[in-house]
C-alpha cells in the first residue's frame, strides 16, 4: 500500500524537481532512503527502567521495535563501560518511513510551542538532514500523563545521493517547514 506522502512524492515532487534542476531522468533525483530515529539515554547507566520506558515510547512513536545501542568506549568519569546500554534507535524504510514523516510534518511539529520552522543549518556534507526534538511528549501517540522521564529524540533523514540544495528542495516540497529567510536574517542582526 502506498502512503499519502509517497504518492505526493511520485506525482508532484519528482516533476517539480526535474523542472527546477533540469534533470531529465527521474532516477537521478535524490530520494529519501531511510529515516533514523534515535534516543540517547545516558541516565540509563544508573537505572535500567529509564531505558525500558524509552524503548516503549520509541515503539509507540515509530510503530517498530527499536534496537538498543551500547557504549563503544569506556568513560570512567561517567561510570560508563564498554557494552553498557545507553540508548535506542529505529531505522524506518519504505511505507513506515513515509507515514512517520507525514505524521511528523503535519501533526507533531505544529504541536511545538512557538514553532517557527526547522533550521537550515542541519545538513551534512552528503545532503542528509537531522532534527533534534527536546522531548517525546510532542508526539500525539505518547500520553503526557504517563511520562516519567523527559527524553530528547534525534531524527535523521538519509538520502541516497544529492547535493544539499537538491535535498533541501526535496524536503521543502515534502512539507518540512523550514524557517523563513527573513526570520533568519533578523536573528543574525543583518
Amino acid at each position: 500500500m502506498v502512503s499519502r506522502l509517497q504518492k505526493k512524492y511520485e506525482d508532484e515532487v519528482i516533476p517539480k524537481m526535474q523542472e527546477k534542476f533540469g534533470i531529465k531522468n527521474k532516477m537521478a533525483i535524490p530520494h529519501l532512503d531511510k529515516i533514523v530515529v534515535n534516543m540517547g539515554v545516558g541516565r540509563a547507566i544508573g537505572d535500567m527502567k529509564i531505558l525500558d520506558s524509552a524503548v516503549a515510547d520509541m515503539t509507540t512513536i515509530t510503530g517498530q521495535k527499536p534496537i538498543i545501542t551500547k557504549a563503544k568506549k569506556a568513560i570512567s568519569n561517567f561510570k560508563l563501560r564498554i557494552g553498557m546500554p545507553i540508548g535506542c534507535k529505529v531505522t524506518l524504510r519504505r511505507v513506515r518511513m513515509y507515514e512517520f514523516m507525514d505524521r511528523l510534518v503535519n501533526v507533531t511539529l505544529p504541536r511545538i510551542r512557538d514553532f517557527n520552522g526547522v533550521s537550515f543549518k542541519s545538513f551534512d556534507k552528503d545532503g542528509n538532514y537531522s532534527i533534534g526534538l527536546e522531548e517525546q511528549a510532542i508526539f500525539p501517540e505518547i500520553d503526557p500523563g504517563r511520562i516519567t522521564n523527559v527524553q530528547g529524540v534525534d531524527i535523521t533523514f538519509v538520502f541516497n545521493k544529492g547535493p544539499r540544495d537538491q535535498t533541501f528542495e526535496l524536503l521543502s516540497l515534502l512539507g518540512l517547514p523550514f524557517r523563513k529567510k527573513t526570520a533568519r536574517l533578523n536573528k543574525s542582526g543583518g
